[in-house]
């Protein structure tokens, strides 16, 4: 039986990115030798390194005067790197999620944090308006989508100071105007690779002002190297992370690039919720015009609800992989990123209608 993986994360990657793989650890660019033992210092691998800081780079618009830095620790080590490297005195935070909150929490160590806005009253369901971003602050740090809840900022937001996004979930899924945003990191496995890797996008002039010392693997700046091959390459990157990343971003540009995918995923996400309000059993989680077009939340209607778990199964013994939703929603939550083929959310829909038929 076929299996439609709708994780969350680690997640779907492409087919051709992982027949790479492991390929590549069986033989790396023909040396030999595998991915998973090569040298950082291999020419071959300075080379997939470039290469893949340029597939970014192109596949995202971004300007020059940028850095793209491939670090580990993932986008929970970003949440204490970004107000390290940033944070002189005070820093604003919108708080829209879970992932929000743990952000907000690692700022306080470097100072002041103002949080402009908050879903908090009605669990993260839907993302604040009508704030104000303070002109006072060092930076505006979002959250671009939340993953546990299903929301999405899905505008590129006109900041009056140093914009910071949290973009780990719906990085690649659209575009994206880069030059709005001092900085824009996360982690790798949603949308461009496998855990393991954290990406960092930053505009190199908003660096070495907080006037005081930064520890050396904290600091951007030691991850921006004048030498090409040296950068993030201060210590050994996580290379297979990198290599997979890289693939995927090949996959990403045959498939049209980032406007491409975005068509594809909104004529995803938009097939999976029009079931979800046509369905009389199920209701989507996230106000509407917030609604994520990755992680799509929805739970039984309260006269159904008795039927959680008995849909859980129906789907499970259908093919249908991780979509039991998270325990601060519960319900169900599919994960609908750039590689999960239109072909599985379908199948999911006529699951949902069988169970609907059934019931």
């Amino acid at each position: 039986m076929e299996k439609y993986n709708f994780n969350a994360g680690p997640c779907v990657l492409p087919r051709p990115a992982v027949e790479s793989a492991i390929e590549a650890i069986r033989n790396f660019d023909n040396t030999g030798i595998g991915i998973l033992e090569i040298s950082h210092r291999t020419p071959g691998w300075e080379r997939i390194m470039k290469e893949t800081a340029d597939l970014w780079k192109e596949l995202l618009n971004i300007p020059d005067n940028y850095h793209v830095l491939f670090l580990g620790g993932g986008a929970s080590t970003q949440f204490f790197d970004v107000p390290a490297n940033l944070l002189k005195s005070k820093a604003a935070y919108l708080e829209t999620g879970s992932w929000a909150k743990k952000a907000i929490k690692e700022a306080k160590f470097y100072g002041e944090v103002e949080v402009v806005a908050s879903s908090a009253d009605k669990n993260f369901s839907y993302i604040p308006k009508g704030y104000s971003i303070p002109e006072d602050v060092d930076y505006f740090h979002i959250t671009s989508n939340n993953t546990i809840y299903g929301t999405e900022i899905h505008e590129d937001i006109d900041s009056p100071v140093t914009l910071v996004a949290d973009m780990s979930s719906d990085i690649m899924s659209r575009p994206v105007d880069v030059s709005k945003y001092g900085i824009i990191y996360g982690g790798a496995q949603k949308n461009v690779g496998p855990a393991g890797v954290s990406f960092v996008i930053v505009r190199e002039d908003i660096l070495g002002k907080t006037g005081r010392p930064i520890q050396t693997m904290v600091d951007y700046r030691t991850h921006i190297s004048d030498s090409e091959k040296n950068r993030s390459m201060f210590n050994t990157p996580p290379v297979f992370s990198i290599f997979v990343m890289h693939e995927t971003l090949k996959w990403l540009k045959e498939q049209g690039g980032v406007e491409a995918i975005y068509k594809l995923n909104k004529e995803k996400a938009g097939m999976l919720y029009d079931e979800i309000d046509r369905n009389k059993l199920f209701v989507g989680t996230a106000a509407k015009e917030d609604r994520s077009f990755m992680n799509v939340c929805f739970v039984m209607k309260e006269e159904y609800k008795d039927k959680e778990a008995e849909f859980l199964k129906f789907a499970t013994e259908r093919g249908m992989v991780g979509i039991k939703g998270h325990r601060s929603v519960g319900g169900f939550r599919a994960s609908i990123y750039n590689a999960c083929p239109k072909e599985a959310v379908e199948a999911l829909i006529k699951c949902m209608q069988d169970f609907e038929a059934q019931n």
